[in-house]
């Protein structure tokens, strides 16, 4: 019997079905939503210091090393590293065959492209400080680059291991400029760019060129932004969403009754402080600061504002992080916070401003918590949480300190780097005052500013871990912040999906992922 046209190629489809089923091809493309509580501010690495932009920019870059969940470092794009005994040359042996997703060669011009383009202060990049002791680049050979330092810097290896030392391809760096290129990344992760919609996503495609053989394992990724709490839970209840970070503390427990979602707490070393404008009075009054210190419940503030997924800080730079010492948190004594608040001439307190560096659920809590504490010994305050453009204009990049508006200031650090410098140096060095760096407490010792700079240079161990020590007991006698709490990072993902994990420092491992 003769077969009619459409017949046949209904034949013939199925044939290739049958063939695709058989080679084991997947017939549906493999998506994976990621939801994010923050909207990445650029696509460019050294141009951020917030974290979640890194975790989002790690899709597209990668760098010479990482940090594994350990915060262990491991080469990535390098293979190996040799450092002189004077500590100020390192000389790394790259891996060979890696192409930048435009085509064009890895390679160790292609690293001294990079590094040379934050070392030019006219570029005027975030992460210059990162860098800034590396005092030349050469390439040796194709497979071979040579820093020299300007002094010895111990964490050099852990700042090259960090996010924001990724590798962009120079091709693309002349073709979109220093400004453009953050819209435009070019590297040579596992993924290559398709769209970038800022209040919507950031979207990337497998990268069917990438040197890591059988990865990566989906075909798309995208980058969700959704501000609000409750909607980024939702979302995955829906599936709308394969993953969100972070997770509401307050949503935990209903999220857990979900067949379909697996909800993670990981330790953290993220910490949560309070800092104070030392240039203004009362808080450039030690007593007082001692006295905020004993007037804060942490144990009630981590179950209240953190759903029990916090402890109290044990210390000045959490647990986890390499040289951190760890010290008992600041108890909660309110008669010793009175006698404290008496000594400094303030019996009967004063009023102020407290500012929280984020407009989350938790942080609400968190700054409607101290409010209510504090006032417990006469403190005052009006509370007010920035919005992100606030809080670069009135904190971050205001100029001069001698008129800075900030005065009490609820915020984090991560110390990213995984080891004591990136924890202590940027909050609390004097050359470290914002709108340089992070020390918007404007907090000057003598004793911490040597410590740091001599724990930077030497090469010996027990000397180094006996200088951090010394800081972190000034900076803590000190109290320019008060560490309240360090959290634990709470995620959520569908089951159907792994091989994403939050790091310690709040970034995103999406190395591994996939669709089971």
């Amino acid at each position: 019997m003769k077969q009619s046209s459409s017949s046949l190629r209904w034949a013939s489809a199925l044939l290739g079905l049958a063939a695709l089923a058989a080679s084991g091809t997947a017939l549906a493309a493999k998506d994976v939503v990621l939801s994010i509580g923050y909207q990445p501010e650029t696509l460019d690495p050294y141009n951020t210091n917030t974290t979640i932009t890194t975790a989002v920019t790690k899709t597209f870059y990668e760098g010479l090393f990482q940090f594994d969940k350990d915060l262990k470092v491991q080469n990535v794009l390098a293979e190996s590293y040799d450092v002189s005994k004077d500590g100020l040359v390192y000389t790394i042996k790259l891996r060979s065959g890696v192409k930048f997703h435009d085509g064009t060669d890895f390679n160790a011009e292609a690293v001294k492209f990079v590094l040379d383009r934050v070392l030019n202060q006219d570029n005027k990049l975030l992460r210059y400080n990162q860098f800034n002791r590396v005092g030349k680049v050469e390439a040796l050979n194709p497979t071979t680059v040579r820093i020299t330092l300007k002094e010895p810097f111990g964490p050099f290896i852990n700042s090259l291991a960090h996010a924001s030392a990724a590798m962009i391809s120079p091709t693309a760096l002349k073709k979109w400029g220093n400004k453009d290129i953050a819209f435009h990344p070019v590297g040579t992760g596992p993924f290559e760019f398709v769209e970038w919609k800022q209040t919507e996503a950031v979207k990337a495609k497998k990268f069917d060129g990438y040197w890591k053989k059988g990865y990566p394992k989906i075909d798309t990724v995208s980058w969700k932004p959704v501000l609000e709490n409750n909607t980024r839970a939702a979302m995955l209840q829906t599936g709308e969403a394969d993953f969100a970070y972070p997770i509401p503390y307050e949503q935990a427990d209903l999220l857990k009754k979900s067949e379909k979602l697996e909800v993670v707490a990981t330790p953290s070393i993220i910490t949560r402080f309070l800092a104070f404008n030392m240039l203004q009075k009362p808080y450039d009054n030690p007593k007082v600061r001692e006295a905020i210190g004993y007037a804060i419940n942490k144990e009630a503030l981590a179950k209240v504002a953190f759903g029990g997924y916090a402890f109290p800080a044990q210390g000045i730079v959490p647990q986890g992080v390499k040289y951190a010492e760890k010290m008992a948190p600041i108890p909660y004594d309110l008669k010793k916070a009175k006698e404290l608040m008496k000594e400094a001439g303030y019996p009967d307190g004063f009023e102020s401003v407290l500012w929280s560096a984020y407009n989350n659920t938790t942080s609400q809590k968190t700054i409607q918590f101290v409010q209510q504490q504090l006032a417990q010994i006469g403190i005052k305050l009006q509370v007010q949480a920035l919005e992100v453009g606030q809080r670069t204009e009135q904190v971050d990049a205001w100029p001069d300190p001698k008129t800075a508006k900030v005065r009490m200031y609820y915020t984090g650090w991560s110390s990213s780097t995984g080891e004591a410098d990136w924890g202590l140096r940027p909050l609390f060095a004097s050359e470290a005052w914002a709108p340089k760096l992070n020390n918007m407490s404007f907090y000057k010792s003598e004793v911490v500013d040597n410590a740091l700079a001599k724990a930077l240079v030497t090469v010996d161990e027990k000397e180094r871990t006996a200088l951090y020590k010394t800081a972190q007991e000034e900076i803590r006698k000190d109290l320019p912040r008060v560490p309240m709490v360090t959290e634990q990072n709470l995620s959520a993902h569908a089951k159907r999906l792994s091989g994403v994990f939050v790091m310690p420092d709040g970034n995103i491992n999406i190395d591994a992922i996939a669709i089971n």
